[in-house]
């Protein structure tokens, strides 16, 4: 769990008479009818965010899963549907991707203006990497069939790519959506100490996911991380995922003498 997960504030500034305080609150939760009588009035900028965490009426329902006040205000053609807030630098598309909302996903996905790669300023996390990272299936298959997502963004607080993200987690259904990319790189899971989806899920005991993994030609069954020099082997050896062991034995290519770096102990 993230730091903006662990501390963010859900609610909005309490209306205190303004158009826009009473904007921000009926967005939040999912008043449409007064959604739709506000956006008429003059005086209200739609994409001006509250005084506490810089959230706009459009993030504040769409990580609500307020699909019908989302619909109202992307009908706006002054709507900027990629602002995010000034704490964590998060998008509505971020929010409602890692929220599971896949109406709201769909949504701002129908927008020409959307940026379907936006990171969070604080963590780099984009929508893909969200919805993997919490195993959002049917979200992670909407944003896969756009061409201009990038599939190997990794976050910069765990270092992970969305494909590491959903082998730590175990999350089967994503992993192989995410195989199904001619883009993706099976090789790439923590991008600062190099430990791959196939170390996640061996270290973790997922043997669905290493099963997938292991089914792909390109994938390295021996590449060892950089901070501690573990295979996958010897990680799955090390927790006592004896299936995986087996699983990853199956290799030809698979090196069972390779020693952990940092002790110097093979698999046996």
């Amino acid at each position: 769990m993230t730091s903006f997960e662990q501390t963010r504030d859900h609610t909005a500034d309490p209306p205190t008479g303004s158009g826009l305080e009473q904007l921000l609150c009926a967005a939040e939760h999912g008043d449409e009818g007064a959604v739709k009588l506000l956006l008429e009035r003059q005086d209200i900028n739609p994409n001006d965010p509250d005084n506490k965490s810089g959230r706009t009426p459009l993030l504040l329902s769409a990580e609500h899963g307020h699909e019908g006040v989302v619909k109202l205000l992307l009908q706006r053609e002054d709507i900027d549907p990629n602002k995010a807030d000034t704490k964590y630098g998060q998008t509505p598309l971020e929010r409602a991707a890692h929220g599971g909302y896949e109406g709201v996903v769909k949504l701002l996905l129908g927008r020409k203006d959307i940026n379907i790669n936006a990171p969070g300023a604080e963590s780099n996390w984009t929508p893909l990497g969200g919805a993997a990272w919490v195993g959002h299936e049917g979200i992670v298959k909407l944003l896969l069939q756009r061409e201009d997502v990038n599939p190997n963004t990794a976050d910069t607080i765990y270092n992970l790519t969305p494909l590491g993200r959903a082998a730590v987690k175990g999350h089967k259904g994503v992993v192989k959506l995410l195989l199904e990319r001619e883009d993706i790189n099976p090789n790439s899971g923590n991008t600062k100490y190099n430990l791959t989806p196939l170390g996640w899920a061996a270290e973790k005991g997922h043997k669905g996911v290493v099963e997938l993994l292991l089914e792909r030609e390109d994938v390295n069954p021996n590449m060892a991380d950089t901070k501690y020099g573990r295979t996958p082997l010897v990680r799955a050896v090390k927790n006592g995922h004896l299936g995986v062991a087996a699983l990853l034995l199956t290799r030809e290519d698979i090196n069972p003498n390779t020693a952990d770096a940092t002790r110097g102990g093979s698999p046996l």
